[in-house]
């Protein structure tokens, strides 16, 4: 690096003081001069593929296929998932698994296949392995849904870590969703997803790659069946995929393509095989059940940006009343609480928190506490002074703690992937609890750092205790976000068991849900940034996170009126809405942008206040089953190709079709529909799909269509829970789920059906029980109901 160079990356660390750059710029030096030892240029390597079968080791679920130079585990469990590792790998240790690896399945055993090759028969797929090393999984039927090519990995002759190679073909009619939160999707097409949670130091719209959660997990979406396949690798790697293509060349299909590479392995491989909803199900099996949120993290939550005190806290929440605009949370901000101290308070800016957090409690507002993973290098500080004690800091390959650049200055970082690190960060919230914050939300946890040179993270070479095994930040970096999580969320757990725990991150890994939800706070501001906003969303979802948004809005400072509007309307809709201002991201507050936008946004909040009832039964919907609140529209038919096209509208549950205005001047749009009839949620004008159809979009709201026979929870004026029942269509009967449940802990409640069917010209609502059918005992409003059956 020349000096140009240097002074280049001076310019580029940001707006701070020129001392903190240049504390910045010697925190990279540092960083680089660490890995230049211990992580040398890589050598001579030796290539490696399988070779052929030479010996076979049948056991229960499966067994060992022993080749010329490796060794495949293929493993069948009880839960229909199927494990395959090389080098004999096995499914532990593992951060995405929830506990220990399910139980083999007895009745799945290696039998011999054609060609000298091998086969285990499970009941909802085969998998087939050749004499050389591919590993094929079809359906019961016999149809091949991804073949994997015999892999091949590199080996420092020196020693060391080997890079994998693994290539994959697909269904020429396959769609890929997931990896995490992409800004490009939420269908994945052609091109190079890097597997690196990643803070980029800009705002990012679509195309842009990669976010802070990102995970190799890919949900592929074909006729023959829905299968998710999940590489249980953490190291550094990138995933290219190329869509296949039916009657590609002379009438014959172009299969799809993955080719996955890693820095590190070797190779472990999960894959389930179903329906969507199965397959997640059979994902959450694995990683564990979604955290489910409290009532009021479902509600309207608000990041009070550059609030450097409690007498502003108290304006913004003024203004919310004074302008009857709902509100349940305020985010304070780290640099406004105290950025230069982890979990301390400025006394002088905040000397009565807990009067504060008790005030606007009692209003039904919560306050939630920023935290960060950076702790300054100040001996004294009692934060340091412990964990140094403890020996609870990352240290580089000399035994000394890595030091970076954080917002609170040269800054040391604890080691999440160690027990005992993890109880003690857990610890230090009791100080924020007993301030009165009700829940947690984690930034610059991939973990970030303000170094220069263009490395945001910590040294690679950076030695991690990743539960007693030992290893670098090459193999930590991607679960530092889901190791803090865990330790936020166990300690919430033991310090206020009476309340649900509430941890927000912003990175994250596979199995990040048992630990809370995911704010993607680098999206955009403008068109594209509201686009990539619904993306990220949805792949959330889909790779099974389930609680997830971004912020309204996004970053880069104030948007025009109509985009926030739109943006304000989807986020609604959405299971995270958190809306956020203030003098730190230059945004103003929603009663500053004129009548006609206070108006139309005050209808979108109130729309989202009388949903409660509803998204919190999606809530318990998705840690029983691990079906995500937010779904693609193909969800219920992904057999349809056009619906799995569709990428500007999803489904709500199974009852809400929501449509967002993504461009500006739109009043109209259209909409492609399920199979079914449909409702307007507003005018109740009547659509038959599947279809594609024309549906009004004014500034005041975005299109909400309702599925006919849906029975949707909602809140009824006297703020108790009521059934909004719309009308199947003649002859046809509906229902829907109620899971009535306060969110703030305690048992799980148990879900009660409401079925819908006409009986002559009346409609009946029955409430099923055990033993049969009885009247439901809540207010009912029956909607949809047009001509004679008005009456």
């Amino acid at each position: 690096m020349d000096g140009r160079d240097l002074v280049r990356s001076v310019k580029s660390v940001g707006s701070s003081g020129a001392a903190q750059r240049l504390r910045t710029v010697a925190a990279a030096w540092r960083g680089r001069r660490a890995d230049a030892g211990p992580l040398p240029a890589r050598g001579a390597e030796r290539a490696r593929v399988p070779g052929p079968v030479r010996e076979v080791e049948p056991g229960p679920g499966g067994g060992v296929v022993r080749f010329a130079r490796s060794e495949l585990r293929v493993l069948v469990t009880v839960s229909g998932a199927v494990f395959w590792g090389w080098d004999g790998a096995g499914p532990e240790p593992s951060y995405a698994l929830a506990g220990r690896s399910p139980e083999p399945d007895p009745r799945a055993v290696l039998e011999p296949d054609k060609d000298g090759g091998w086969r285990v028969v499970a009941e909802r797929m085969t998998v087939i392995v050749s004499r050389l090393g591919a590993v094929e999984v079809r359906t019961p039927g016999g149809v091949t849904l991804r073949r994997d090519l015999p892999p091949r990995w590199w080996e420092p002759v020196d020693g060391g870590a080997g890079r994998w190679m693994q290539r994959s073909e697909t269904a020429a009619d396959a769609r890929f969703f997931g990896l995490g939160a992409r800004a490009s999707g939420p269908r994945l097409r052609d091109g190079v997803y890097r597997l690196w949670n990643t803070a980029p130091g800009r705002p990012l719209g679509p195309g842009q790659d990669p976010l802070s959660v990102t995970m190799p997990m890919l949900l592929v979406v074909a006729d023959a069946a829905t299968h998710l396949v999940f590489h249980d690798c953490s190291w550094d790697g990138a995933l290219t995929l190329r869509e296949g293509e039916e009657g590609a060349g002379s009438g014959h299909d172009r299969p799809g393509a993955c080719e996955l590479r890693m820095d590190g392995g070797p190779l472990r491989c999960w894959v389930v095989v179903g329906t969507p909803a199965r397959v997640l199900l059979g994902w959450a099996a694995l990683t564990g059940a979604p955290a489910l949120p409290p009532a009021w993290a479902l509600g309207h939550q608000h990041a009070a940006r550059g609030a450097g005190s409690e007498q502003e806290v108290r304006r913004i929440v003024a203004g919310f009343q004074e302008h009857g605009l709902p509100l349940d949370a305020v985010h304070l901000d780290a640099g406004h609480l105290d950025g230069q101290r982890a979990f301390a308070v400025d006394r002088e800016r905040f000397p009565k928190l807990p009067v504060l957090a008790d005030e606007v409690r009692r209003d039904g507002i919560r306050l939630v506490s920023p935290v960060e993973p950076a702790v300054a290098v100040r001996p004294g500080d009692a934060v340091f002074d412990a964990g140094t004690a403890l020996d609870a800091f990352v240290r580089d390959p000399s035994g000394r703690p890595v030091r970076g650049m954080a917002r609170a200055g040269e800054s040391v970082f604890p080691d999440f992937t160690h027990a005992r690190v993890r109880a003690w960060w857990g610890g230090l919230y009791a100080e924020r609890v007993a301030q009165g914050f009700a829940g947690f939300w984690h930034g610059l946890d991939e973990p970030t750092t303000l170094a220069a040179f263009g490395d945001r993270t910590l040294p690679w070479s950076a030695a991690h205790s990743l539960e007693g095994r030992g290893g670098d930040h090459r193999e930590a970096h991607n679960v530092y976000g889901l190791c803090m999580a865990r330790a936020a969320h166990e300690a919430l757990g033991e310090l206020v068991p009476e309340e649900r725990p509430f941890v927000l991150s912003r990175a994250g890994w596979a199995g990040l849900q048992r630990y809370g939800g995911v704010w993607s706070g680098e999206v955009a501001a403008g068109w594209p940034g509201l686009r990539a906003a619904l993306s990220t969303t949805v792949g959330l979802g889909l790779s099974g996170i389930p609680y997830a948004g971004t912020d309204v809005g996004g970053v880069g400072g104030d948007v025009p009126a109509e985009l926030l509007l739109r943006w304000l309307q989807l986020g609604a809709y959405l299971p995270l809405f958190r809306t956020h201002a203030g003098a730190r991201v230059g945004r103003r507050e929603l009663w500053e942008y004129g009548a006609q936008t206070l108006e139309h946004a005050r209808v979108a909040l109130a729309e989202r206040r009388r949903l409660a009832p509803y998204f919190m039964t999606l809530a318990q919907v998705a840690r029983r089953t691990g079906t995500p609140c937010v779904r693609p529209v193909w969800w219920g038919a992904p057999e349809d190709r056009a619906l799995r096209d569709c990428e500007d509208a999803f489904l709500l549950g199974d009852c809400l079709l929501v449509a967002p205005v993504l461009a500006p001047g739109v009043e109209r749009r259209a909409v492609r529909l399920p199979r079914g009839r449909w409702y307007d949620a507003v005018t109740e004008r009547v659509y038959e799909g599947p279809a594609q159809v024309l549906v009004e979009a004014p500034p005041s709201r975005i299109p909400v269509l309702v599925r006919a026979g849906a029975v949707v929870p909602v809140r009824g004026d006297d703020g108790g829970v009521e059934l909004e029942v719309w009308a199947p269509a003649p002859g046809r009967s509906g229902g829907g789920l109620l899971i009535t449940d306060t969110g703030e802990g305690g048992a799980d409640p148990e879900p009660e059906r409401r079925a819908v069917r006409w009986a002559g010209q009346r409609l009946v609502v029955e409430r099923e029980c055990e033993g049969g059918v009885a009247q439901p005992l809540l207010p009912v409003r029956v909607r949809g109901l047009v001509g004679d059956q008005a009456q």
